[in-house]
């Protein structure tokens, strides 16, 4: 459950736009968000799953789906009032294990299906991409506990989950597995170095 103040531009301005009138839709139902946050993970295995199998256009469309419905339990709790810790602790556990299985499809095709690159420069570029992606979220979230606030402005939505599912849309469809596992390799840990600067500054 994404809070507003540390979404995203992609999941302000494009996936809100679907997210919101779902959860209004699924709020007539007795679907609870931990099941939306619990559907947008084994959607996000399902990505694994189309990645393995070759089928990286609809691998690449299933993660996109996966970020959309992430944004609907955070809306669906707002509407049906049912916002708790456990909640934002259970989503952000799934989003983890959403991103290890999503890079990893990533990685598994590129090794599999794409000729372009040496296998050790994917598999690397795969597992540094992995490292990135989980200490994105981790010094943001280090930043409450050790500062008592997160990182705000550009600082805190460069390079946000929502941005970097949608480039892997976009790499996976377009069959550019290993440079999308490169950008994102180098995106994600540089952010990490600048966070690092930033909360010595005092946070940016």
């Amino acid at each position: 459950m994404n809070k507003s103040g540390t979404e995203g531009f992609v999941s302000t301005y494009i996936n809100r736009r679907l997210s919101r009138p779902l959860a209004r839709l699924l709020s007539k139902t007795p679907i609870t968000p931990n099941q939306m946050s619990f559907l947008s993970f084994v959607v996000a295995i399902g990505s694994l799953l189309l990645f393995m199998t070759g089928h990286n256009i609809w691998a690449g469309i299933a993660v996109q789906t996966s970020s959309i419905l992430d944004g609907v339990d955070g809306d669906l709790a707002r509407i049906k009032n049912m916002q708790s810790k456990f909640g934002g602790f259970f989503d952000a556990i799934l989003d983890r294990y959403s991103d290890f299985a999503i890079l990893g499809g990533v990685t598994f095709w590129a090794l599999r299906f794409e000729t372009k690159f040496d296998d050790v420069v994917v598999l690397s570029a795969g597992l540094v991409a992995i490292l990135g992606s989980f200490m994105i979220s981790y010094s943001r979230a280090r930043a409450e506990v050790s500062f008592g606030k997160p990182f705000s402005g550009f600082m805190g939505s460069l390079a946000s989950r929502d941005a970097r599912l949608l480039l892997v849309m976009f790499g996976s469809i377009v069959g550019h597995g290993a440079a999308t596992l490169v950008f994102l390799a180098t995106i994600t840990n540089l952010i990490v170095v600048l966070r690092v600067f930033a909360a010595r500054k005092g946070l940016g």
